[in-house]
């Protein structure tokens, strides 16, 4: 199995880390500073979860996962280029402005994706992006939806996309429900699904759902 850092212990995170961790991954959970306080959300991850600053998280674990606030994200990871160098980084967050209620707004990248800023800053990183489309509790239990959802991949790496897709298998997620869209280009398609997101939960409330394709 391997080692997973997780940069971000809020409810992504942990909520990664306590499935991740079950299915027999050490996970790594990078706190901003290694003094910090485990959170609420990230108590009860599991025995298997570790936590640390995010720079140690970075150097240490064999794959990385992005689940820091998109819209601060890359001058965050811009700053781990040596950590992350060689590693998979698995970019699950969407980089938007706060609409004023708390909710997403407009994307910080128009025309543009925080998955090709990332990849751009950190040339020697694979970066993959997926989980995206979806709030947060679906990531880790497709099956509760009524509807089998979908979960898109992007990235350059063919061998990143694939030991990305082998840990979705270790959330849950199917390989029929698993929608590989190309190179990381195709991440800005994903990204600005994030768009129909505040309509939603301002008229459905915080249930939830994913954006998914229909066959």
């Amino acid at each position: 199995m391997a080692s997973i850092g997780i940069l971000g212990a809020g409810r992504v995170g942990a909520n990664l880390a306590g499935k991740l961790s079950s299915a027999g991954h050490h996970v790594i959970l990078g706190r901003r500073s290694p003094t910090q306080g485990t959170t609420a959300a990230a108590e009860g991850t599991g025995p298997r979860v570790s936590f640390a600053d995010q720079r140690t998280t970075a150097r240490t674990a064999d794959i990385v996962i992005n689940a820091t606030p998109g819209d601060s994200s890359l001058d965050r990871l811009s700053g781990l280029r040596t950590e992350l160098a060689g590693k998979i980084l698995v970019d699950v967050s969407n980089a938007t402005r706060d609409a004023g209620d708390g909710l997403p707004g407009d994307l910080c990248y128009p025309g543009s994706s925080l998955a090709e800023k990332l990849q751009a800053a950190l040339p020697d990183t694979h970066v993959v992006k997926t989980l995206n489309t979806m709030l947060f509790m679906v990531m880790t239990a497709p099956e509760t939806l009524a509807t089998p959802p979908t979960v898109y991949v992007s990235g350059d790496d063919e061998h990143a996309k694939r030991t990305v897709t082998g840990l979705l298998g270790d959330l849950g997620w199917r390989p029929e429900r698993i929608e590989d869209l190309g190179d990381i280009t195709t991440a800005r398609a994903t990204e600005a699904m994030i768009l129909v997101v505040p309509h939603i939960l301002r008229r459905q409330g915080f249930k939830p759902f994913a954006v998914s394709l229909a066959r």
